[in-house]
């Protein structure tokens, strides 16, 4: 464990000194100690992932925390692997992303600690075994990523945003504190290892504690209903921010799900469904809206409701699994789940860089302005159009890996002697093959109406490629993201490290085993595909076919002169499939009719806005504005007023004392 602490130490290291160097080395700083950090990160979280031996050690706190204990499990190992890597490639990028802001006044000395005060907090947080101490680990993650979501905050959305993710972070910890001290209640103990003796698997005790959880950590995750804070806080942030955020920082609510899942041992049938149910309509609810947004970072962030959905899915089959005592259905649940967190975590940090390349160079986030961006960046349209078949579960990359196992875990389910069961695999299977196809829909869009065409609003003669290093960690992603889905099988194995920790060693392995030999079939037959690609690509210039090649403009079936208004915009390119779905979408029109025989001006736009927003949270927040406005009057500036109200609460203090004391 001391390399461990060592990488700490250098996360915190760089945090401080990103305070005291000038401004042009504080990126950097940040990105050397994260270098370093992750580099003796991997040492420990790899050797407990490939030799399966836990390593851990008590730390003496303070009077308040007691000691602490730091251990690095099979689940903690794995989650240390991708936090470290994928955090580390956002520092990376920052040093692209950052310059233009450079010596214009913004306060990137905060911003770099509060970057490296994320990233320590995370590593902390799947590592600590005490109650206490996770929760404050916890708190310094919200607030860390709270300042970083806020760094314009000068915007006044930036700063609602900010306001609101503050918001929902604090309901997340009152329920994970509820949590808390119900275990704290029956086994005396705030330590992890403490809890599971105590409670006994299926029990309404069991339920509660789990359900408690759930909700508390699913705010964090994003699960519907608690995602409206994901939506406003990602677009807000820095889009370094936004890949670390969505790639990583949410998979800390995943982590917590599958922590207490240990504490409360084999789940009930009720709680397994719940959770499945969630999962699904997350999943669903998330797509559907990515494919109404304009904005591409609100686009990307429903897409992290979605995948969540889907990493839940994986969770509920796993649950139901060991519920049902099946453990073929576990082990496919809980490796595609797992599977999924790291392969989630690579693509979406993809597309939410490229969608900052093309943010940074266009200064707008609306793709109805963009368009014909690959004349100008053709390497950020390559990389944005490969995440965007790798978050599709197109193979041959990372995202049909983990959905192929998450629906043979489904499948596996469905010869079930139980008809609930059958009937909701069935229709879960059906649920997860929609939100494949409407992921095509929509990055279809995204990547059609931004990077293809004619220039939609934004003239293309002053856009440039964004700068070398984000093309260079953006590749790295890409690569990551083709590497894991042409030789699937070794990720498979280590997805599968972490799961025994919840199917008993993993029972139930041999048709696991049939897929991994099925995969490396896949990737015999995709290498071949790629090798024989190459050779034909080969032969063809040796030839030399294309060298005395004419171009000529092809007919244009009448339109020689197209322009930018002879093109899908991205809502005519679904509003056929938006307009079978009325009923869940509430849109508002902004119009400015032609009043003129040549009107200067005029426009129509339609805003699709989030039901549950619009239906329960505002009216909430309304309600709450109204009923504290009457205590306004309180609040006057009166001295004498304070004084008498402060005498009045301490007679009735005193008067509740006698009556209640005697």
């Amino acid at each position: 464990m001391g390399i461990y602490f060592l990488s700490l130490g250098l996360l915190l290291l760089g945090a401080l000194l990103s305070i005291v160097v000038s401004e042009k080395w504080k990126i950097k700083v940040c990105t050397i100690s994260s270098l370093l950090s992750t580099g003796l990160m991997l040492l420990p979280a790899l050797a407990v992932l490939f030799t399966g031996m836990e390593v851990g050690k008590l730390v003496y706190m303070s009077p308040v925390v007691g000691y602490v204990d730091f251990r690095i499990d099979l689940l903690s190992a794995f989650f240390l692997v991708v936090i470290s890597v994928m955090s580390f490639l956002g520092v990376l990028y920052a040093n692209g992303y950052m310059k233009p802001y450079l010596g214009k006044g913004m306060n990137i000395s905060s911003h770099c600690f509060f970057l490296m005060m994320l990233i320590a907090s995370m590593i902390m947080v799947v590592t600590v075994q005490s109650a206490i101490f996770f929760l404050i680990v916890w708190e310094i993650m919200s607030l860390s990523s709270f300042f970083l979501v806020i760094f314009e905050g000068e915007k006044k959305e930036v700063l609602n945003a900010g306001i609101k993710y503050l918001v929902y972070m604090h309901l997340s910890m009152i329920f994970i504190m509820a949590a808390f001290v119900m275990l704290d209640a029956h086994s005396g103990s705030l330590r992890f290892a403490s809890f599971a003796p105590h409670v006994q698997p299926g029990s309404l005790y069991a339920n509660i504690v789990f359900m408690l959880a759930f909700i508390g950590f699913g705010i964090k995750a994003g699960f519907v209903p608690f995602h409206n804070w994901l939506p406003d806080a990602h677009p807000a942030a820095p889009s370094h921010v936004s890949g670390i955020m969505s790639g990583v920082m949410i998979k800390t609510g995943i982590y917590g799900i599958l922590r207490f899942l240990l504490f409360i041992g084999i789940p009930s049938k009720l709680i397994s469904y719940i959770v499945l149910a969630v999962a699904v309509v997350s999943a669903l609810y998330g797509v559907l809206y990515a494919i109404t947004q304009h904005d591409i970072k609100r686009l990307l962030a429903y897409h992290s409701i979605e995948n969540i959905g889907i990493i839940g899915i994986g969770i509920g089959i796993g649950m139901l699994g060991l519920a049902y005592n099946n453990h073929i259905v576990a082990v496919f649940g809980f490796v595609g789940a797992i599977l999924h967190v790291l392969n989630h975590s690579i693509f979406k940090e993809l597309l939410f860089f490229a969608a900052g390349s093309a943010y940074l160079k266009t200064h707008t986030r609306n793709i109805e302005l963009m368009g014909g961006l690959i004349k100008k960046m053709p390497y950020t349209a390559l990389l944005f159009i490969i995440g965007s078949v790798a978050i599709c579960g197109i193979p041959p990359f990372n995202g049909f890996v983990s959905e192929f196992l998450i629906y043979a875990g489904m499948i596996q389910g469905v010869p079930s002697s139980s008809m609930s069961l059958f009937v909701v695999l069935i229709l879960s299977i059906a649920a997860l093959a929609m939100v494949g196809t409407m992921a095509m829909l929509c990055f279809t869009k995204a990547s059609g109406i931004m990077f293809l065409g004619n220039p939609r609003g934004v003239e293309l003669e002053n856009v440039t490629e964004a700068p070398r290093v984000m093309i260079a960690t953006m590749t790295i992603l890409a690569f990551l993201a083709f590497f894991i889905g042409m030789f699937p099988q070794y990720f498979i194995m280590i997805a599968m490290v972490p799961a025994t920790m919840y199917t008993d060693g993993l029972r139930g392995v041999g048709p696991l085993a049939s897929v991994y030999n099925m995969t490396g079939e896949l990737s015999y037959y995709f290498f071949m595909f790629f090798i024989l690609l190459a050779v034909l690509l080969g032969v063809r210039k040796l030839i030399g076919i294309g060298k005395n090649e004419t171009k000529h403009v092809t007919w244009g079936c009448g339109y020689d002169r197209a322009n930018n208004h002879m093109q899908y915009t991205a809502s005519s390119y679904a509003d056929l499939f938006i307009s079978t779905l009325r009923p869940l979408f509430k849109r508002v029109s902004h119009i400015k009719k032609p009043k003129d025989l040549f009107p200067k001006e005029a426009y129509y736009e339609q805003e699709i806005q989030d039901i549950e927003e619009a239906y329960i949270v505002k009216p909430l927040i309304s309600w709450d504005e109204k009923f504290l406005t009457k205590f306004e009057r309180i609040q006057n500036g009166n001295i004498q007023q304070y004084i008498l109200f402060g005498l009045i609460f301490l007679i009735l203090a005193i008067i509740g004392m006698v009556y209640f004391g005697g």
